[in-house]
């Protein structure tokens, strides 16, 4: 059975804020062979999973880790919500900075999405996804972990090693990227550009980017 199930189910019976004990009761399985469960040590049969599923209010894929909504509806284009929908620009105790990188950062990246539509290839496109998705999952972990409220079991991958992982893992996107550059498939005309093209192709996020670029190169430097 799929890896995320122990975890996912773990995570159920912690969120409905109940004891293994009493979960394996409303489930009509022992509280041992609950934990082999939870603990990936045994792997349920059909019966315990609808039970499970009905218990918790969950699909069967959500519980199988098939789908990350509840009720296992598949995620599409139309699904995934605009950056900015929430618009909650409220400046909080760490003032306006916050803000400013968000904006930064969100608008840079349309200009390295766009470049990568126009190189035509998916494989780059998703190297490059692959790398900037493992950033912000490390950064989020590292934040995550600040409050000891927090149940870890969010994450699949365990402390210690989950932070080297993906480390690992951004490091193999970029090596696969860069093989990329000599592929017939990636339309390199397409994506050469300057300072000016992307000032005149890119007008609202120009500025945005260039800042990017000095902010981080200025922090190389130190």
């Amino acid at each position: 059975m799929k890896t995320d199930f122990p975890r996912v189910l773990s995570l159920l019976r912690k969120e409905k804020g109940i004891s293994q004990k009493e979960a394996a009761k409303e489930l009509g399985v022992s509280q041992a062979l609950l934990s082999h469960y939870e603990k990936g040590i045994r792997e349920c049969g059909l019966e315990f999973l609808i039970r499970a599923a009905d218990f918790y209010g969950v699909s069967a894929d959500y519980l199988l880790g098939r789908s990350a909504d509840p009720d296992g509806m598949t995620i599409t284009v139309e699904d995934i919500p605009e950056p900015d929908a929430a618009k909650d620009n409220t400046v909080s105790g760490a003032g306006v900075l916050p803000i400013i990188n968000k904006k930064i950062i969100a608008n840079s990246l349309n200009v390295l999405f766009d470049l990568l539509a126009k190189s035509g290839s998916k494989e780059l496109t998703k190297q490059v996804s692959g790398y900037l998705m493992a950033a912000v999952y490390r950064m989020f972990r590292i934040i995550y972990s600040f409050s000891p409220k927090n149940n870890m079991n969010t994450f699949s991958v365990p402390n210690p090693g989950a932070l080297e992982s993906a480390d690992a893992y951004m490091k193999s996107c970029e090596a696969k990227a860069r093989k990329l550059e000599s592929d017939p498939s990636v339309k390199n005309e397409n994506i050469s550009v300057s300072s000016e093209t992307i000032a005149r192709t890119y007008p609202l996020f120009a500025s945005s980017l260039f800042g990017l670029i000095k902010n981080c190169e200025d922090n190389m430097d130190k």
